[in-house]
C-alpha cells in the first residue's frame, strides 16, 4: 500500500508519501507561500523524487480542518480529485489531531492549537497516550477552553506552530500544569497525518466537506446583515 499524505490546513505545507509503514518521502515548508500555487506542484515534485507514479498510489490522507478556509478547501480539492481520478480511498483526519501526534506518548494530555485571532483559537485535546479525544476540535475563546483542560488535573503539552501567541495566558491560567513542544515539534506531519489516516475509515469523495469548526465570514455578515448575529 502507497499512501499520500497532503496537509494545506494552515501557513506550512506538509506532505509526505508512505509504503507500508515505512516513510519513503517526507516535506514540511513553512514558508508562507500560497497553497493554490504550490502545493500541486510540490506533490508532484515529491512522488518524482520518490519515484512513484500516480497509478501506484493506492490511498490518499489529507487533513480535513480546521484551520484557514482557503487552506483547508485547497488540500482537500486535491485530495479529492486524486482520490476520484484514481479510483482509490480518501481517508480524512482533524488538523489539530494531526499535530496532537507530533506529542504521542506524552503522560496527560495534549492540546494542539492553531490562533483564530481576537483571542479564540481552534483547540481540542487529546490523551496523550492513546490520542483519543478528550475535549472535541471547536473554535473557542482561549481562556475558556483553558479552563476546561485546568479541570482535568492533568498536565497539558501544548504543540502548534501559534502557542507563542496564547503562551502568557496559558501559563496564567495553568501554570505549572502547562508544558510546550520543542520548536522542531510545532509543525504538522504528513507522515502523521498517514498513520492516523490507516486507523480511520474511508470516505465517499462526493460526500467529504471540510471540517471548519466555524463558520465562514461571509456567513457571519450575512447572519448579522438578518440581525441573527454569529452562531
Amino acid at each position: 500500500m502507497i499512501y499520500l499524505g497532503i496537509d494545506t490546513s494552515n501557513s506550512p505545507l506538509a506532505i509526505a508519501l508512505a509504503k507500508d509503514d515505512t516513510i519513503l518521502i517526507e516535506e514540511t515548508s513553512n514558508l508562507k507561500i500560497n497553497h493554490s500555487l504550490t502545493a500541486m506542484p510540490a506533490v508532484e515534485d515529491l512522488m518524482s523524487k520518490a519515484k512513484v507514479n500516480p497509478s501506484e498510489l493506492t490511498h490518499i490522507a489529507v487533513a480535513e480542518g480546521p484551520g484557514s478556509y482557503t487552506g483547508v478547501r485547497i488540500g482537500l480539492t486535491i485530495a479529492k480529485t486524486l482520490a476520484w481520478s484514481l479510483k482509490i480511498p480518501l481517508h480524512m483526519v482533524s488538523s489539530l489531531k494531526v499535530l496532537a501526534a507530533n506529542g504521542q506518548f506524552f503522560d496527560g494530555i495534549i492540546c494542539p492549537l492553531m490562533d483564530a485571532r481576537r483571542g479564540t483559537a481552534f483547540m481540542g485535546a487529546y490523551d496523550g497516550e492513546s490520542l483519543e479525544s478528550v475535549i472535541p476540535d471547536q473554535h473557542s475563546d482561549v481562556r475558556e477552553f483553558l479552563l476546561q483542560l485546568k479541570e482535568t488535573g492533568r498536565p497539558v503539552l501544548f504543540v502548534g506552530m501559534d502557542i507563542e501567541i496564547h503562551k502568557e495566558t496559558i501559563g496564567e491560567v495553568l501554570g505549572d500544569q502547562a508544558a510546550f513542544a520543542a520548536p522542531q515539534n510545532r509543525l504538522p506531519r504528513a507522515s502523521n497525518l498517514i498513520m492516523l489516516a490507516k486507523q480511520s475509515n474511508e470516505q465517499n469523495v462526493h460526500h467529504a466537506v471540510p471540517e471548519y469548526r466555524r463558520i465562514t465570514e461571509a456567513e457571519a455578515n450575512y447572519l448579522k446583515a438578518q440581525g441573527g448575529g454569529e452562531s
